[in-house]
């Protein structure tokens, strides 16, 4: 498996499976295709609540042979447990979930913060929906917590997910061990190069999620939030993408990953389907020409092509941590 070095001298996977969206009762099937097939790296999240689900297949890999240290298990904390005293308390109920001693990669979820609803884990909200907003923490005395947990062991590493360019140097500049990862959406429609280039400078490794556009999206959004979306992109029937995949005789899906790949970004692909999860890292045994790069980089929408703006958190846009601000004001 390709691996990039980490800041913090460890090696992750280039390419991992995403768990967003994975029902508990669909992860026995997805991640057993997904280690049989050879993957090493696994993303989830405390608030995607299928922790325990990866953790009863993990046991069973190791079970019959499978090794801890070669896997590559990154886990986030979530939105409502975004202050300093809840840190451990979430990273401790995630590493018992995955029945695991440590995390890899554990991220800061999100920037902004919502008050934890006591009786459940889950965010607080008021009357009418909207969710109530922590605004008495900040990411920089979070991150002095989330170092604690390397200290202890607890990860290898951490990093911070769905930050904005000035998000992240913020804890740059703060932090006695910096961050060795960024998480973002990131695909052929939101390319995120400013960001990509601040990171590169800085030696902090780009994770993509919804690395296809997140075709399952548009349905969470509808179901879970009663968000239409009306104009959702179809990346994976774009011409150009389908054309080049024609070419190669690999999939859409193939060749935007492989695109970012080349672009130097680690991939994190959901699927169900067993078929397309084995598809997803056969993705080293061709290389996309310089042309073809550039007819895929010319896809880019910049801050338009963004999916998950997170406004479907009723009334997010009012914290002052929420990261996309500026293209609100656009």
């Amino acid at each position: 498996m390709h691996s990039v070095r980490l800041l913090s001298g460890h090696d992750m996977p280039t390419v991992g499976l995403g768990t967003w969206q994975a029902k508990p009762e669909e992860i026995e099937t997805v991640v057993t295709t997904a280690l049989d097939v050879g993957y090493k790296h696994i993303d989830t999240a405390f608030n995607y609540n299928n922790e325990e689900a990866i953790g009863t297949v993990l046991k069973k890999w190791f079970a019959k042979g499978g090794k801890r240290e070669d896997l590559f298990i990154t886990t986030k904390l979530p939105h409502y447990g975004n202050r300093p005293s809840d840190v451990e308390k979430f990273i401790k109920l995630s590493l018992e979930k995955l029945g695991l001693d440590y995390v890899d990669m554990y991220l800061i979820h999100m920037p902004f913060a919502f008050k934890l609803d006591k009786d459940v884990y889950a965010p607080a909200t008021h009357e009418d929906g909207s969710y109530i907003l922590d605004t008495d923490t900040d990411p920089v005395s979070v991150w002095k917590e989330m170092e604690e947990q390397v200290r202890k062991g607890r990860t290898k590493s951490i990093g911070l997910s769905n930050f904005n360019e000035k998000q992240v140097l913020d804890i740059w500049e703060n932090a006695q061990i910096k961050p060795s990862n960024l998480q973002v959406e990131l695909h052929a429609y939101l390319q995120q190069n400013s960001l990509r280039q601040l990171c590169q400078a800085h030696n902090i490794i780009v994770t993509a999620y919804s690395p296809l556009g997140s075709p399952g999206a548009k349905t969470h959004f509808q179901t879970k939030y009663n968000v239409t979306v009306e104009k959702f992109p179809d990346l994976l029937g774009h011409p150009e993408v389908q054309k080049i995949s024609e070419e190669y005789k690999r999939s859409p899906a193939q060749i935007l990953l492989r695109f970012l790949l080349q672009l130097g970004v680690v991939v994190i692909p959901k699927s169900a389907s067993p078929e397309r999860i084995k598809a997803n890292i056969d993705l080293f045994d061709f290389t996309l020409k310089e042309e073809e790069m550039k007819l895929l980089s010319a896809l880019d929408k910049g801050t338009r092509g963004r999916i998950f703006n997170f406004l479907f958190f009723k009334g997010v846009e009012k914290h002052p941590h929420y990261p996309f601000k500026d293209e609100l004001e656009s």
